[in-house]
């Protein structure tokens, strides 16, 4: 208590102790002030000059209402209320209650509020850590039921492609189970959680009639319930769901800030709802696209398997017909059976095309790694190669090097790579083009070695606006359909998916009618391709 004048500090002062109140005396600001430093007050009286003071705890102040001075000072922030001066003890006292009752009511309110908060925060923290749709909505009844203590909690989602059905229910302990038809049907419910959405609301009930809210709202009720409150879920323009929270034996009134903590967990609920169902549909989407791409890659590993053994005795017993010179044949169909064998190994190139896509997938095992000179592979490659386009009328000549870049890598698959490139090559270069197959050894800007081989031709060249698909499986350019030219579609694809796995790059250019030159880009260090 601050008032400099000693005779009213004393009686007023005497009065609050005989009330039960401990009472600490000021005279002036300064001593006030040091009270305040080293306690913590219910309740603050103090005349109007000293009433200007900082504190957490209310403030009565003692005014004199004749003086025009003292009226004007007694208005600082932080004022509560207002007494005339002199005061009469006995108001006084029932001023400072109140003023003090008021406080406590608040920093309890302040504390439940904050309680629920924490409370709440921990439900929509568990509905945000998980993706199943059923484990959200058992944590918003659960969440609900404990913390507002009630009865039943039910969270029913409708008929909406944007969410799974779902039934959550919660009960506290000891009570029986809602009846089937507890609830309101689901078109009742929906029409009232459309009615809600649209207001941004929540309805609370007693019995079958609706409190505080528009009469021409739906009141539809948990059955047997004194007291329920409808939350609608929604996004968008429309509701999806609704939580009920049912109270069977007592009636229930709700704070705004409960209903504002409900609403803001709903709405977390509502959006985990809709990403786990598009989580658990994409998920069921790509587990269907693995088991399809898996029994693809079996009948592909199974069909090429059963061709491949006719057609390896198909080219034996050719061979034999062939090189016979006990039976020779004639010219004529020396040439047929020369026209058999390069259809024969066209099939039998295809069907290697096939198996090598049913195997270069991304759980192809570990690559048999060993040294492997490029020069040296490239020279076997030509060499094999060199037979065909002589019958094209091809000229292939391979760029000496002074050195022989080594890397580290699978020498069966590199060879396939760089068949498939001069092969294409050949195939797409018309008669009296030129191939021209060359490597060397580089350092990119960061420092890294690289080893790279280029296979140039003076083919027929492929458009710009087809460039972007040759990687692309099957895919083949519209020149080469037209042009009848053989061929799977598949040689660059695969020869891409085994340089990715060395960790190495490959590009093409092309100009339509100008050549083509597809550019391979190995690393010669062993870091990058372990890790690969």
């Amino acid at each position: 208590m601050a008032d400099p004048d000693p005779g009213r500090l004393a009686v007023n002062a005497e009065a609050l102790r005989d009330a039960g109140y401990d009472v600490l005396e000021a005279r002036d600001a300064d001593a006030l002030a040091a009270l305040l430093q080293g306690s913590e007050p219910s309740v603050i009286v103090a005349d109007a000059f000293l009433a200007a003071v900082k504190s957490e705890a209310p403030v009565l102040v003692m005014v004199d209402l004749d003086s025009p001075a003292e009226i004007g000072a007694a208005n600082p922030p932080g004022i509560h209320d207002c007494i005339t001066k002199p005061p009469v003890p006995r108001e006084l006292v029932h001023r400072a209650t109140v003023l003090i009752e008021q406080a406590a009511r608040r920093r309890a309110s302040r504390q439940e509020a904050e309680g629920l908060r924490e409370q709440l925060r921990e439900v929509s923290a568990a509905v945000r850590a998980t993706n199943n749709p059923q484990e959200i909505a058992d944590h918003v009844v659960s969440g609900f039921g404990r913390t507002f203590r009630a009865d039943h909690v039910v969270l029913a989602t409708f008929e909406d492609p944007r969410v799974p059905p779902i039934m959550a229910t919660w009960r506290r302990p000891g009570l029986p189970e809602l009846g089937q038809d507890a609830l309101p049907g689901e078109e009742e419910a929906r029409h009232m959680a459309d009615a809600l959405w649209a207001g941004t609301e929540t309805l609370s009930a007693e019995g079958h009639e609706a409190q505080g809210r528009p009469h021409e709202k739906p009141a539809a009720t948990v059955a047997g319930a004194v007291s329920t409150l409808a939350v609608p879920i929604g996004e968008g323009n429309s509701s999806l769901g609704i939580i009920w929270i049912a109270m069977m034996d007592r009636p229930r009134t709700w704070s705004d800030a409960e209903l504002g903590l409900i609403q803001h967990v709903a709405g977390n609920a509502a959006y985990g709802l809709i990403q786990s169902h598009l989580i658990n549909s994409q998920q069921q989407v790509v587990k269907r696209l693995r088991e399809l791409d898996k029994a693809k890659t079996d009948f592909l590993a199974t069909v090429n398997h059963e061709l491949r053994t006719p057609l390896t005795s198909i080219m034996a017993y050719l061979d034999m017909i062939q090189e016979s010179t006990q039976h020779p044949v004639s010219k004529e169909v020396h040439q047929m059976l020369d026209i058999v064998v390069r259809n024969t190994e066209r099939l039998r190139t295809l069907v290697e095309d096939m198996l090598s896509v049913s195997r270069h997938g991304p759980d192809d095992g570990p690559m048999h790694l060993a040294p492997v000179h490029l020069g040296q592979t490239l020279d076997l490659v030509t060499a094999a190669l060199r037979p065909l386009a002589t019958l094209q009328n091809v000229t292939i000549d391979v760029d000496p090097v002074p050195e022989d870049p080594q890397i580290l890598g699978d020498e069966v698959q590199l060879q396939q790579v760089f068949t498939n490139l001069v092969s294409n090559a050949i195939k797409f270069t018309p008669s009296g083009g030129r191939i021209e197959v060359g490597s060397e050894s580089h350092a990119a800007p960061d420092g890294s070695q690289w080893a790279t081989v280029r296979v140039a031709d003076t083919g027929i060249g492929i458009s710009s606006d087809e460039i972007d698909h040759v990687f692309t499986r099957f895919y083949r350019a519209s020149n080469a359909m037209s042009g009848a030219i053989p061929g799977t579609g598949l040689g660059l694809a695969i020869s891409k998916d085994i340089v990715d796995r060395h960790g190495g790059q490959i590009n093409v250019a092309s100009t339509l009618g100008g050549g083509t030159t597809v550019t391979v880009s190995l690393p010669l260090g062993t870091d990058r391709i372990q890790s690969n």
